[in-house]
């Protein structure tokens, strides 16, 4: 008889069990609150990590009145696909539009034979693409950054370097809504805006959009998420970030650059090698690399082995080899690259080292398949004309793609050594 209650009680325990994990889910699927049911370690929501998973990952944030910046947690991400809900987002207002797909639509005219307006679900019926391709914003890495102590922006290479993620997307080649339009002879640029409320507009080469850009309106397999430009977006695989219109609905082809607000006045940046004026187009981003573990804010909890690894990628295709140091520079060993090794896409590297309890200085460099070399600072600053190192600390900077030093101490604490 007591055997008999006894397993009627686990029958009832297992019954509530399952019925509080099909109402948690509901919630969870429909965006709200999963409940007390998402905290009990009885009953697991499905999508949710497990309670017992300590990591941290999560996005640091820097709101503005005038923007909104996410960083992605370098830190702790795993492979080369940034998860959706980690990308990094740098937008130029203060709240996200929010788009019916039933009233959006992408409109293709000037220049053009035949202008065209498409919804989401005529573009979804066209032959579509998938490829694996890195974004990043072109102040991604600046010299102020380096100065930046707010820990809402998450640990250093997270806020220094996070505004890099890596995704496949999934879309409709630009080239084909291109070719159906008809493009006129002598048209040479494109002008793209976007539907947030300060119409961000950008323009782009005509043979780039022929190449490989994708008007993108899936990310790893889902729709893209608002902060990713929903419904559409367009994807300039290589270029800077802001190349990549989100919440793209407008297309218009010319035959000149039309330099956009902030093309020529928010993203422009005087130099000394061009005598103190802005280069108003940037368009490809260097070969770059960074250590993400371990990197500034961690440590490291004893001295013994550990393997090193980071992530690097370049605007000017594959990763062709990524070599490590230990001692600031002083030598350099080649590190393994994990597969796949992908055009314009982030690249996996790991090295293996043994740390002795001693000081360290752990840093980076990689190479393209073009050959090209990512420069120390002092390097990528003598290219620019700047002298003085140490002044550029707190100057806003765009397109840096220099080295990145992680100082160990002897307590196994890492620090960010970019300018000491």
């Amino acid at each position: 008889m007591d055997s008999k209650r006894s397993g009627r009680r686990r029958f009832l325990k297992h019954a509530a069990g399952l019925a509080g994990l099909a109402a948690g889910a509901g919630r969870s699927a429909n965006g709200q609150s999963a409940g007390s049911e998402a905290q009990s370690k009885d009953v697991h929501v499905h999508g949710e990590p497990s309670h017992f998973a300590t990591t941290s990952l999560g996005r640091g944030v820097r709101l503005r009145l005038d923007h909104m910046t996410y960083y992605t947690p370098l830190q702790d991400s795993a492979g080369i696909i940034t998860p959706a809900s980690l990308h990094f987002m740098q937008t130029h207002s203060s709240h996200l539009p929010d788009i019916d797909p039933q009233q959006h639509r992408l409109t293709i005219h000037g220049m053009v034979d035949r202008p065209l307006s498409f919804t989401l679900e005529e573009l979804k019926r066209l032959p579509c693409v998938s490829r694996i391709y890195f974004v990043e914003c072109h102040g991604n890495g600046s010299s102020t950054l380096h100065s930046t102590n707010d820990p809402k922006m998450g640990l250093p290479v997270q806020y220094i370097h996070g505004m890099t993620s890596c995704s496949e997307w999934t879309g409709v080649p630009l080239s084909v809504l291109l070719n159906e339009a008809g493009v006129q002879k002598g048209a040479s640029w494109l002008v793209s805006e976007g539907a947030d409320e300060g119409k961000f507009s950008h323009t782009l080469p005509l043979a780039k959009a022929m190449d490989d850009v994708i008007v993108a309106y899936a990310q790893n397999g889902e729709p893209i998420r608002p902060e990713q430009g929903y419904p559409l977006r367009l994807l300039v695989p290589g270029f800077e970030g802001p190349s990549s219109v989100k919440w793209l609905r407008h297309i218009k082809v010319v035959d000149q650059p039309y330099m956009t607000w902030n093309e020529s006045m928010n993203h422009s940046i005087p130099r000394p090698d061009l005598g103190g004026k802005s280069r108003w187009y940037h368009f490809e981003m260097a070969p770059k690399s960074v250590i993400t573990r371990p990197s500034g804010g961690l440590k490291i909890p004893s001295r013994g082995f550990y393997e090193i690894t980071g992530l690097a990628w370049s605007g000017g295709g594959v990763i062709h080899r990524v070599d490590v140091s230990t001692d600031g520079g002083r030598s350099w060993k080649e590190a393994k690259l994990q597969t796949p090794v992908l055009p314009k896409a982030h690249t996996r590297f790991t090295f293996a080292w043994v740390w002795d309890g001693e000081e360290a200085v752990l840093q980076s460099r990689c190479t393209d398949e073009r050959g090209e070399v990512q420069p120390s600072l002092a390097e990528l600053y003598k290219n620019w004309g700047i002298t003085d190192v140490a002044s550029q600390k707190t100057a806003r900077a765009i397109h840096i793609n220099a080295i990145q030093p992680w100082k160990v101490d002897r307590d196994g604490s890492v620090h960010d050594a970019m300018f000491s």
